[in-house]
């Protein structure tokens, strides 16, 4: 491709990245309410057993898990626009289920409409994918990051629509706030419409590579692949272990229902806010620092969350969680795009996705089981021997791709 036809591409992909930034921001706000009113929700819905109080939580994540390789395919073969507009119906379809499941008092079917929820968001975890689908590398990461930084708004409008809208149905308890979601699914759809595919660069086709690109398995053995993976993993798991735990642990140390709301609301803002700047971060000092930045930061989480029990503890805590997230998981993204070939996208994304929000469904569930258990504390050392087992695969992988570097010079 000839470098004005390169200026082109990257205008367009500048475009499309404000416009999925947008969806990022409406859609994505979502997840707030339901992170924050869904263990609650379960306990209201359930009583004082907080074993299974999680579960409507890990429901929306398990959607999430389930639907990503089949997100994934399906845009390969409708495209991204319609993709996300079709996307972003369950969201809307479960905010009115969870809504009616609330005034029932019905916990199977609140556990189900969260379940639809995280349906929709496999299809946002594919914004960040569509940024990057075409441009000049620097453009990618770039674009990529401003769509991130779409959960900076997803991080206020969540939260305040839990404030805002909580009455609403009163005296059904965050009946409201549901009701909230299905609306906001709704404007998310509408500007969904709007994005744009974007082809990617033609690259000559090569010789030992089918159409279809190499085998799957062949491309997961790349111990770059199994480092970007593995990183990925981490940081999406501990993030949904503590962020799933922080608000029943919030309100059983005596602090409100609005202390949690807007401890998730800074969370949020610290996951997204960074991405203004991760993508020139990244070009700057590379991926590998960046990622081992985000694990630092997810360490200081964790001793800060082991330090005391005050409202300024766990806020804290939530805060250098969605920091330690954003480096560690955008960083990790970053690495899997250098692993796989333009033909091979759909199913290498499909893939790091299922294996990410699969992992993170097993720790919400895990959290609802700990918080009520071992303990908020108990929680919060978990984190330490994960992302030992991160830093140790990232430097295999980096070991071994210095190595080979020195063999072919």
């Amino acid at each position: 491709m000839d470098a004005q036809n390169m200026l082109e591409l990257d205008r367009k992909v500048r475009r499309n990245a404000f416009v999925l930034m947008a969806a990022n921001a409406v859609n994505g706000s979502i997840l707030p309410i339901a992170v924050t009113l869904g263990g609650l929700a379960g306990v209201y819905l359930l009583g004082p057993d907080k074993s299974l109080a999680t579960l409507p939580v890990t429901a929306s994540t398990v959607g999430s898990a389930l639907t990503t390789i089949p997100a994934a395919m399906l845009m390969s073969r409708i495209g991204r626009r319609r993709g996300f507009v079709l996307g972003a119906a369950p969201a809307v379809l479960g905010g009115l289920l969870a809504t009616y499941a609330l005034m029932q008092g019905t916990f199977a079917l609140f556990v189900v409409a969260l379940f639809l929820i995280g349906m929709s968001g496999a299809f946002n975890q594919q914004y960040r994918f569509a940024a990057i689908d075409a441009g000049s590398m620097a453009v990618r990461t770039k674009a990529m990051s401003l769509v991130m930084a779409g959960g900076i708004f997803s991080g206020i409008l969540g939260p305040q629509a839990i404030i805002l809208t909580n009455d609403w149905l009163s005296p059904i308890a965050f009946a409201g706030s549901f009701l909230a979601a299905a609306g906001l699914g709704f404007i998310g759809l509408l500007i969904a419409g709007f994005v744009r595919d974007v082809a990617p660069p033609r690259e000559e086709p090569r010789a030992h590579s089918g159409p279809a690109g190499r085998p799957l398995r062949e491309i997961a053995r790349q111990p770059r692949f199994i480092a970007a993976v593995l990183c990925a993993i981490s940081s999406y798991a501990l993030m949904s272990l503590v962020m799933t735990a922080a608000p029943l642990a919030m309100i059983g140390c005596g602090l409100t229902q609005n202390d949690a709301a807007l401890g998730i609301q800074w969370h949020v803002l610290a996951m997204f806010a960074p991405s203004f700047f991760t993508g020139r971060l990244i070009v700057r000092f590379g991926k590998d620092r960046i990622v081992i930045a985000g694990m630092a930061l997810l360490t200081a989480c964790a001793v800060v969350g082991l330090s005391g029990i005050t409202l300024a503890h766990f806020w804290i805590t939530l805060i250098l969680l969605g920091l330690g997230w954003n480096f560690g998981f955008i960083g990790a993204t970053s690495m899997l795009s250098e692993t796989y070939r333009p033909e091979e996208k759909g199913r290498v994304q499909g893939l790091n996705d299922f294996l990410v929000l699969g992992s993170a469904a097993m720790a919400s569930l895990l959290s609802g089981k700990l918080i009520g258990g071992p303990g908020w504390a108990f929680i919060n050392m978990i984190v330490f021997p994960v992302v030992m087992v991160s830093l140790i695969a990232l430097t295999w992988a980096f070991l071994l791709r210095r190595s080979t570097s020195r063999e072919k010079a």
